[in-house]
C-alpha cells in the first residue's frame, strides 16, 4: 500500500549536516544581532562622557589691550587683540583652554 521507498542513509547524512550548518549559520546571525544592539545601546548612554566638561578660565589682558576677534576651530582658539597699536594673536587648545603660542604683529620703521 505505501510507495515510500527505504530511507537512504546518505540522504539522511546529508540532510543531517545541512541541519547542522542551519543551526551554526542561525546561531552566529543572532549573535551578530544581538552585538550590534549593544554598540548602539553603550554609544547611546554614554554619548556624554566624551564631552570634557565646563572650564571656567579667566586670561588677564595688558593694560589698555582689546580683543578684536576671536575664531574657533576644531584643534584651536585664536584671540586677536591690539596692545598699545601692536596686534597679537594668542592661540590656546579647546579641550584644555591652554595656551598654544602667542604671534606679535609689529610694523617695521
Amino acid at each position: 500500500m505505501s510507495d515510500q521507498k527505504p530511507p537512504n542513509p546518505e540522504a539522511d547524512a546529508a540532510i543531517a549536516k545541512v541541519r547542522r550548518m542551519m543551526v551554526i549559520i542561525m546561531t552566529a546571525t543572532f549573535v551578530a544581532i544581538a552585538l550590534g544592539f549593544v554598540v548602539i545601546g553603550y554609544r547611546l548612554f554614554h554619548v556624554g562622557e566624551s564631552v570634557p566638561p565646563f572650564a571656567d578660565v579667566t586670561a588677564a589682558l595688558p593694560a589698555g589691550a582689546k580683543v578684536l576677534s576671536t575664531a574657533v576651530s576644531g584643534e584651536h582658539i585664536v584671540v586677536t587683540i591690539e596692545v598699545n597699536g601692536v596686534t597679537e594673536l594668542h592661540t590656546f587648545d579647546p579641550d584644555t583652554l591652554k595656551p598654544l603660542g602667542r604671534l606679535r604683529l609689529e610694523t617695521k620703521h
